[in-house]
Formats: structure tokens, sequence, C-alpha cells
């Protein structure tokens, strides 16, 4: 008889568990079926959505009810706080499956290069999103002295960190934040927020809901400077064909006209400035730099010449997530993701055989969280194809208790998904008490030892 298509997904996030829903809903999982087990370097699962979705925005962690429904089926296990490659490796993980998908994300920052990035005060948006997401790997305080505050970049991420920087802690008490967080913030001495854009308004890459949020704060005044409110052609071009670069254009012109009220943390929303210099004494950051910048008629933008040096005391950079360099697969540095054709990972020009990409590590950290899913499906497909023509190698040890037993043997303390459930309702037991939906245990140990593992 034969048995079921093995298929190993490194990385549990929601573009690795999509894949494991479109191999579910494949006719391979009829016949011969198939039995799907994650990797996960966290102890819990669903990657960017546990540690990179801003705690005030639980709608979008309403996906995760989504994702469980996939991670409850049978045919599916999570192996979590295993790491690739340290505690298994690419030839491991072939000599266990018929094939691998990396969907390994995006969690580091792309590079700035500007003057004074490294200077103190100088700091990734990524990190500065690990720590108040109650990432087990990063430092439990974060410097909160500056009152003027610069965040660059344009995105929802953006957004996200300045509207952390200019809430109130006790604002952000009803979510999951973790006590040191709370603490944290309770001592944040902003009192403004810049955020810059090297473009206009129609090039803004906020979607129009976040945007929006930013003004329902009770504490938060949002401007928009009127002379900042200009398109070309390709503006123009941009709002007609794009509903949602309209919507957020239309948001921003209404702030524009608005008059400014009395709400006391100030968010500034600059455009047509573009990050030119970060300015340090005695090795922090004491300013700004940024060039005006004008349209070309293109939707583009050329520099003038004319340069303002802002008086601020941290700089916050967001321009974009960067993947890691996964060893023993061909990588390309300027776009920082794995070469493929279709999902299918390419080195030197063929198909590395049984390995995959889906997700961020295939095409880059561009588009909302439901964009994977277009993704999965065509990895999966042709997955399935080279499975069908017979192009997959077959593994050494396919039966599921081996990897078991070599974990155990390499005494690598994981997690399963009946352990995320636990260390869930540990979560929810610990906000119970606030009445708040739950409070994120942030120790990896705590972690462990809250899943059972």
């Amino acid at each position: 008889m034969p048995r079921p298509l093995r298929v190993a997904i490194v990385g549990a996030g929601p573009a690795g568990i999509y894949a494991a829903d479109a191999l579910l809903k494949s006719e391979a999982a009829v016949e011969p079926g198939v039995s799907i087990d994650l990797f996960e370097r966290m102890p819990a699962p669903f990657g960017l959505i546990r540690y990179g979705v801003a705690p005030d925005h639980p709608r979008i962690k309403g996906i995760i009810t989504a994702l469980h429904q996939v991670l409850d089926k049978p045919q599916v296990r999570l192996f979590g706080n295993v790491d690739y490659p340290n505690d298994i490796s690419l030839d491991e993980l072939q000599s266990f499956y018929d094939a691998v998908i990396f969907s390994t994300g995006a969690t580091a920052d792309r590079a700035l290069t500007i003057p004074g990035v490294e200077l103190d005060g100088s700091y990734g948006a990524a990190d500065f999103v690990s720590w108040y997401d109650g990432h087990p790997d990063v430092p439990r305080t974060w410097p909160l002295e500056a009152e003027k505050v610069a965040v660059l970049g344009v995105g929802n991420v953006a957004l996200d960190v300045a509207r952390i920087l200019a809430k109130t802690a006790d604002e952000l008490l009803p979510t999951e934040i973790p006590a040191n967080v709370y603490d944290g913030l309770k001592v944040n001495k902003a009192l403004e927020v810049h955020v810059f854009g090297r473009r206009g308004p129609a090039q803004a890459k906020f979607s129009p809901m976040e945007l929006r949020e930013l003004d329902h704060s009770p504490n938060i005044e949002v401007i928009v400077n009127p002379e900042d409110i200009d398109y070309d052609e390709g503006s123009i071009a941009t709002r007609r064909a794009n509903k949602q670069a309209d919507m957020v254009a239309k948001t921003l012109e209404n702030w524009a006209i608005r008059d400014i009220g009395e709400r006391p943390h100030k968010l500034f929303l600059h455009f047509f400035e573009s990050p030119a210099e970060i300015l340090g004494e005695d090795g922090k950051v004491v300013g700004l730099r940024t060039e005006r910048t004008e349209l070309d008629g293109t939707g583009n933008v050329k520099g003038t010449g004319d340069f303002t040096d802002w008086d601020v005391q941290s700089v916050y950079r967001a321009v974009g997530y960067l993947s890691d360099e996964l060893p023993k697969l061909p990588w390309d540095v300027d776009s920082g993701t794995v070469p493929d054709e279709g999902g299918r990972v390419i080195e030197a020009g063929a198909h590395l055989q049984s390995t995959y990409v889906t997700g961020w590590i295939r095409r880059g950290p561009v588009g909302l969280i439901g964009h994977t899913k277009g993704d999965a499906n065509e990895t999966v497909a042709n997955l399935l194809a080279d499975h069908a023509e017979g192009r997959l190698s077959a593994p050494a040890a396919p039966a599921p208790e081996a990897v078991e037993a070599f974990l155990a043997e390499r005494s690598v303390r994981y997690t399963t998904w009946e352990g995320w459930h636990r260390l869930d309702a540990a979560e929810k037991a610990l906000g119970e008490p606030q009445g708040r939906e739950r409070v994120k245990i942030v120790e990896r140990e705590d972690m462990l030892d809250a899943s059972g593992a």
C-alpha cells in the first residue's frame, strides 16, 4: 500500500500554514494522503502575526482562528523551538521527507545607507516591533528617552511604530503586552513623532484602515502640512487605478485642511522629505536632515537641493524587512530571497531537488498576509506535479516517528500543537485577573515550560 506523501515545512507563520492548507486540499491528500510536519524556530506558531503585528491590532490577529483550523488537522504536526539548520539540517530533513518547503519569512531590518545610522538612538523598526511584541530573543528593555522622534518610511510598519510611540502605556494596557513592555512605555517621553516619506500622498503604502486608526486615539493629534498635498500626472493615474491609494490620499487631504486640536501627543506625517543624514553629537542622535523632493510627472520624485534639519533625539528606520540567509540554499543578496521558479528553488539554473520556497523568503517582504496564499498554492501545485512525475527524491526514513526519535537523540526540547494550546491557556489565565484577553509570556524557557515541551 503506498505511504502518504511526507512534506516538511520550515516556518510556521501564515505562509507555511497556507502551504499546509494547500496540500490538505489537494488530490494527493485523498490518495495516497499527505503527512505534514511544520518546523518553527519559536516555541509558538504563527510567525509575524504573533511577533510582527502591533498589539493594538487584534483584528489582524483574528487570522489566527483560520490558521488554527489547519493545524488542528490530524495530518499536520508542529515541532516548535526547532531551529534550522542548528537543530536539523537540509540533508537531515531530506532523509525524512519527500519534499521540504521553506517559509521562514523576514524578521530583520533592510539597511538604510545614509550617514549616522550607527549612532546611539538610531534604531531598526523591526527590533522595536520585536520588543513591544514580546519576542523572547530581544532585550527586555527599550530606551524611550527622546521627546521628539523621527520614523522613516510610509508603510504600515512605520504607522505601527509611530502609533505605539505616540500612544500612552495605559491606552495599550488592555492589549496582550507583557509587563516589561507596559513598564517601558510608562516612562516613554515622546511628545512629538514625525513620520517621513520621500514621495507624495499618492505613493504612500499605508492601508486606508491603518491610517485612519491613527486618529482614533484620544491622545494623538495627527497633523499633515497642506503643502505636502501635491499630485502629478503619475500620481493622479495611481489614484484612478488604485482604490486604496485614493482612499489614503483623501484621508490625508482631510487632515491637511482641518484645524490642529488639543490632543497632547503630536504625530506629524511629512511627505516629499528624503532622509539625507542622521545628525549626531558625542555618538548620539541630535537631529535628522532631509532633502525636499518634488514630483517629476511620473509619480517619482527628484531632489531639490533644499535641506531641513529636524530637532529629534531618536530615529526609527521602517524602510522594509529583510530575510535571513538560509544555509545550504542559494541566495540573492540584493533581494534577500531564495532564487526560485514557481516556488522551486533554483541553483545554477536547475531545480534543487525536492526543495521549495513560499512567502516572503521567496518574493521579498511585500504585500499583506493574505497575499501569501497565492504563493503557497503555486508552490504546492509544482511540488505535487514533481511528485506525480517522479522527480522527488525518496527519503531514507519516511516513518513519522523517525523525526521524533531524531529530535530526542539530539536532546532538542520541542513544542507541539497540543503544547501551543497549553501555552495559549496559560497566557489567557495571566490576563483574566486584569480583565484582559491574554498577557503574552516572553521568556523562552517560560514558554517551553507552559507548553509542556
